[in-house]
């Protein structure tokens, strides 16, 4: 190692070998100083630990062979990604504020576990020689929950008294067998590289049990890249594992060489387990993986199959819409035909609960059928939201009312009620009562509700029509939202390819131009829409047109002098979305021609305390703009009007919003 360093202090720096008392931090790891440590000659409180000013300023550690270990301040990580005031150590996963082991790939250290587990990989545990060793506990059934909630082992992440371990004193939690690991194993089922001691710093799955575990010390290939846990590679496993999930019992299989586990499509070493009845071979993990399971990415149950059906053929996964491999175990939902990898499914488990029952009543649809046509299709029905009976309505084309249940324009297949102007596409009368949905953070289910002045926590769109609220935070989803991101494929206006909705990754909208973390791609080229401008009204109407204007894509016309809106009379990106009649070669805007609040229904009734002692209408006036009687400025967009014809009160919508709006936050 290198010789002792001041770092930039301006003094001279004094040895101290004394057995004496010194109440001060190190200022280079924070924590308490003791001899022998290096002090301030002026006595301006500056102290280091000696082994603080003998680490190196580079460390090439062994568990850690890629890179290099940087030594430097933590004032300079908060310039990366992903860090804010401090950093957490990956090896005692406790926070630090001081200097820090860092290395490109995002692995941090303390000072002292950087150097402690490099004299592990040394096999220099002279640290380690005076600490007292403290035997197990003898635990019962009972104790050994109680066991998970005290203190782990750095090494194993394994309760900590779960073994002989040397004392906490000593700084660390560590077993006696984990500081005394061999540095590299040879195994028969991996031939071409010795398995090496290291951190598991890509977040591997272990090969042999297939869990991912973020802590602690794995046994890896690098050239390979794969690791197994330090105690999977001489665990003994059970001879038969006899599972309810599966009708006959599972024998061990230990084989030399890797295989494609039959229940979930992923790659495995050494431990097998096959059912010869089946002639099948799993993981030890996938013996026992639920045969159905309710998941909040899909409505109906899911069910588990070795192989897929053949009415199924090719499919891709509905979460990460990868190909499914039909000669291989996923979750599928006979009743839509769509697929999910078990991975994919089982991989957050607030996710899906595991169905016991296979006679468990489904969740509650929000219409009953009175009747049926011909053709097998619900002609008639009671939705559990309106006091009439609705009717499938005719197969028209350019219908101008709107869906009470999204706002978005009435296109075939449609309910509609013949006594009063009540409508719903067949998709939004089909949703549940209640729903679980995969971006949703609270457990409950979302119920829905209608007739409520709501924020979307989504798209953030003002709305009173139908929509999913949270029973715990009272938290809202528009209709629009919800049906937009139900798991799959999705077809858009003029692409001819299927979209998928993708997160964490930023991508540019073709629609607006704009930056979006969230947004449904295309697979097969690179087209890409936010979630607002993917649930954009198809058609729309303005008192700019007598004819209804269609969204259209991208603008034909060369001359530049046509690019403009013919609402505002400002210019008009040709490469993004507007509104177009073809008839009047009318163009404008998207949101000169929506407005502001353009899923508000006009005409309904707001029950909801205002400063006016009577309800309140929505209106939009389209010609004649009454002055408002809170600001005294025209009434141009969505307005609030007494509904009492004698009382000509009118206000802007903003004046008098809801004040809860404001605080609507997201999901």
């Amino acid at each position: 190692m290198e010789e002792p360093l001041n770092y930039g202090h301006q003094h001279t720096l004094l040895l101290l070998n004394e057995d004496q008392l010194i109440v001060a931090d190190c200022s280079m790891c924070g924590e308490k100083v003791s001899t022998p440590c290096f002090s301030c000659a002026e006595d301006c409180g500056f102290y280091l630990h000696k082994v603080c000013a003998e680490a190196p300023l580079e460390l090439n550690h062994p568990f850690h062979p890629d890179h290099p270990l940087l030594l430097m301040h933590h004032s300079l990580l908060i310039k990366n990604p992903g860090y804010s005031s401090g950093y957490i150590c990956d090896f005692c996963y406790k926070d630090g504020n001081e200097f820090v082991y860092h290395c490109s790939c995002g692995l941090d250290f303390h000072i002292k576990c950087a150097l402690f587990t490099f004299n592990i990989a040394e096999n220099n545990l002279k640290e380690l020689e005076h600490v007292a060793l403290l035997l197990p506990l003898i635990s019962t059934e009972n104790d050994d929950d109680k066991l998970e909630d005290v203190a782990k082992c750095f090494g194993c992440w394994e309760p900590l008294a779960k073994y002989t371990h040397f004392s906490p004193d000593c700084g660390f939690n560590l077993h006696e067998k984990c500081a005394k690991l061999p540095f590299k194993l040879n195994r028969v089922w991996h031939r071409k590289h010795p398995l090496v001691l290291q951190f598991n710093r890509e977040r591997l799955s272990c090969k042999i049990c297939q869990v991912t575990t973020r802590r602690g010390f794995v046994y890896g290939c690098s050239p390979c890249k794969f690791v197994v846990h330090i105690e999977c590679v001489s665990t003994s496993f059970d001879f038969t594992v006899k599972e309810k999930s599966h009708e006959h019992p599972f024998n061990l299989f230990r084989r030399p060489s890797s295989f494609i586990c039959d229940a979930c499509g992923t790659e495995g070493i050494y431990v097998a387990y096959i059912c010869c009845t089946c002639n099948i071979m799993v993981h030890k993990k996938c013996t026992s993986l639920p045969r159905i399971i309710k998941s909040k990415w899909h409505d109906h149950r899911l069910f588990h199959k070795y192989l897929l059906p053949d009415e199924f053929g090719s499919s891709d996964c509905i979460i990460c819409h990868d190909e499914v491999d039909p000669e291989h175990g996923s979750y599928c939902c006979s009743h839509c035909n769509i697929t999910f990898h078990v991975k994919c499914a089982m991989k957050d488990k607030n996710s899906y609960e595991i169905v016991e029952n296979e006679d468990e009543m489904p969740n509650e649809s929000s219409i009953s059928v009175i009747e049926w046509n011909d053709t097998g299709e619900a002609e008639k029905v009671k939705h559990f939201k309106h006091m009439h009976n609705l009717m499938l309505g005719p197969f028209v084309r350019g219908y101008e009312n709107s869906c009470d249940g999204c706002m978005l324009p009435i296109s075939d297949p449609f309910y509609y009620c013949s006594e009063c102007g009540f409508f719903l596409h067949k998709a939004c009368a089909e949703l549940l009562k209640m729903k679980n949905v995969w971006y949703h953070l609270c457990q409950e289910p979302l119920t829905l509700i209608s007739d409520k002045v709501f924020k979307c926590g989504l798209c953030s769109e003002v709305s009173n029509a139908f929509a999913y609220e949270c029973c715990r935070c009272e938290n809202k989803v528009c209709l629009r939202c919800v049906v937009a991101l139900t798991p799959g494929a999705q077809t858009c206006l003029k692409h001819e390819h299927p979209l998928f909705f993708y997160r964490d990754q930023e991508r540019k909208c073709n629609a607006c131009g704009k930056a979006t973390w969230n947004a449904f791609c295309c697979k097969d080229c690179n087209f890409v829409l936010h979630a607002g401008c993917f649930s954009l009204p198809i058609t729309a109407r303005h008192k700019c047109d007598e004819h209804i204007l269609l969204l259209t894509d991208h603008d034909d016309n060369n001359y530049s002098k046509s690019h403009h809106c013919d609402i505002c009379e400002e210019s008009r990106d040709p490469n993004r979305r507007f509104y177009h009649c073809a008839t009047c070669d009318t163009s404008a805007h998207v949101n000169c021609v929506l407005g502001n609040y353009p899923f508000l229904k006009l005409g309904s009734i707001i029950y909801e305390e205002t400063c006016h002692p009577h309800p309140l209408t929505i209106v939009k006036k389209k010609y004649y703009y009454p002055d408002c009687d809170e600001c005294s400025n025209p009434c141009e967009d969505v307005a609030l009007e007494c509904s009492k014809s004698e009382c000509k009160y009118i206000v802007h919508w903003d004046c008098v919003a809801p004040d809860s709006l404001w605080f609507e936050w997201s999901m």
